[in-house]
């Protein structure tokens, strides 16, 4: 008689107490890290553009494209979230990485096609990030120039040295190990978005009242301001822009592969997270967004709170511009870090025998506490944050490059993988009334994420013809 001594999945985890059932030292992330970390990657620097967006689209469409992004953003996240174990809900194989996911389920060039989108898609936002926080803190010096000299004032600055200090923060930010010891920076980051959103929602607020009503018009800018080709591409270009501000796929599995071990599973408290922060976040866009527009009309600024539109409170809108730094610090490294874990992983498959990959070198900070040093790790990460920094000085548009982002990364990250792998996962028959819907749901998404590409495409090119790179000034 054979007598089985394998151990259960409790027997496991209650066995190696401090280690989860994969061997790794137990995760400890909750609802509420996961609603952090969400939150800090999703109430970004766009919420800035999007009075601009609304603008572009009207008060019928703009609200209404931004509710549509919003469902679709949460049901395929949902669909997501129950990829991160391939398998039972609560015993299968974990996931660690969006590309672990694809490689599970659907295999074959599909995951070398999702990792390359995916880490140009989070190098692209480094340098989004990068440029929006240079804004932010050029913002601080104009509103103080202003103050003193008056609105008429050109007050040029360069947004050079404060992408230096922006890069040279990140290099330092860059060397904390893991995506898991980042929590306490999401959630500082997530309280500083709720900050500069709420002042520039107040000051919305105050400007419609001094206004005496409501600016904008049903169908957006009009034909007369701009061009009938500038109003294509600029609608386009807002539709780019809403779905940068939605977007946070990129990073969902990472995010979830940081919550504590069943019960319950990890899919159940994920969808509770994005339950949570779409949410939150589609409320403080629908009110921001639509109140800088009915603050501003058809003039509304690409960025809210550097565009000035508002001018006074000045030291409010230098509070305001100063979260928005320190919100973006903490995001860069939410985007990041999975890259950075990425490249690590792969040096040390690739050479595994080299000690200046592996070895750590322990820094003693106090009687309890040391930092471990890889020299590996500060190279590339300092390397990484310097090339970011460069492209940023060379392309410092703040409202296209986010559009292009949002428009590149959208649908084969948020919608087209999550859709295919939930197919897979769930054995859905071809033809069958869920498959057609699924199928359509993706499609619509490609042409709206080609049309935005396009846009801002169109956008950046005019933005080409008059910039002197490394001369920018504004």
């Amino acid at each position: 008689m054979e007598i089985s001594i394998e151990p259960s999945q409790q027997q496991r985890q209650e066995g190696m107490k401090g280690f989860d059932d994969d061997g790794r030292v137990s995760r400890t992330g909750t609802v509420w890290t996961a609603s952090a970390h969400i939150i800090t990657a999703v109430i970004g620097s766009g919420v800035l553009s999007l009075a601009w967006a609304i603008a572009q689209l009207g008060w019928i469409a703009g609200p209404i494209v931004m509710i549509i992004f919003s469902f679709v953003i949460f049901y395929t996240s949902s669909l997501l979230a129950d990829c991160y174990r391939t398998g039972d809900a609560i015993t299968g194989k974990r996931n660690y990485t969006y590309s672990a996911a694809v490689h599970s389920y659907l295999g074959g060039m599909k995951v070398k096609l999702c990792g390359l989108i995916q880490y140009l898609n989070l190098f692209g936002v480094a340098v989004g990030y990068t440029i929006a926080s240079s804004i932010s803190m050029m913002a601080i010096r104009r509103s103080n120039c202003f103050h003193e000299k008056g609105h008429r004032s050109p007050c040029h600055i360069s947004s050079n040295p404060y992408m230096i200090i922006f890069g040279v923060t990140q290099i330092v930010f860059s060397q904390i190990p893991d995506f898991d010891q980042i929590w306490w920076l999401s959630i500082v980051a997530a309280v500083m978005s709720f900050t500069y959103s709420s002042i520039g929602l107040a000051l919305g607020i105050a400007q419609v009242v001094a206004n005496g009503g409501f600016k904008g018009s049903l169908t957006g800018i009009s034909i007369g301001s701009v061009t009938q080709t500038q109003k294509v591409w600029r609608s386009l270009q807002a539709f780019g822009d809403i779905a940068f501000a939605y977007s946070y796929s990129i990073i969902l599995i990472e995010i979830q592969d940081t919550l504590k071990a069943p019960p319950p599973s990890e899919a159940k408290v994920m969808k509770k997270a994005t339950v949570l922060s779409v949410a939150v976040t589609t409320f403080f866009y629908m009110v921001c967004g639509c109140m800088g527009y009915a603050a501003f009309g058809d003039s509304a600024p690409g960025n809210l709170l550097t565009g000035f539109g508002f001018y006074n409170p000045f030291w409010l809108l230098d509070i305001a511009n100063a979260a928005i730094v320190i919100h973006l610090v903490g995001a860069y490294q939410v985007f990041c870090q999975p890259l950075f874990a990425f490249i690590e992983k792969w040096a040390n498959r690739t050479w595994p025998d080299s000690k200046f990959i592996s070895k750590e070198i322990r820094i003693r900070l106090s009687s309890t506490k040391s930092y471990k040093l890889n020299l590996f790790r500060l190279v590339w990460r300092s390397a990484f944050v310097v090339v970011t920094t460069v492209i940023s000085m060379l392309l410092p548009f703040f409202n296209d490059v986010v559009g292009l982002l949002g428009a590149l990364g959208f649908w084969p990250l948020t919608v087209y993988f999550p859709v295919e792998m939930y197919i897979v996962q769930k054995k859905v028959p071809k033809w069958s009334l869920r498959w057609v819907c699924l199928k359509m749901l993706s499609f619509a998404c490609l042409v709206i994420s080609v049309a935005a590409a396009v846009g801002s495409i169109a956008g950046v090119v005019s933005d080409l013809k008059v910039y002197k790179p490394f001369k920018s000034g504004s």
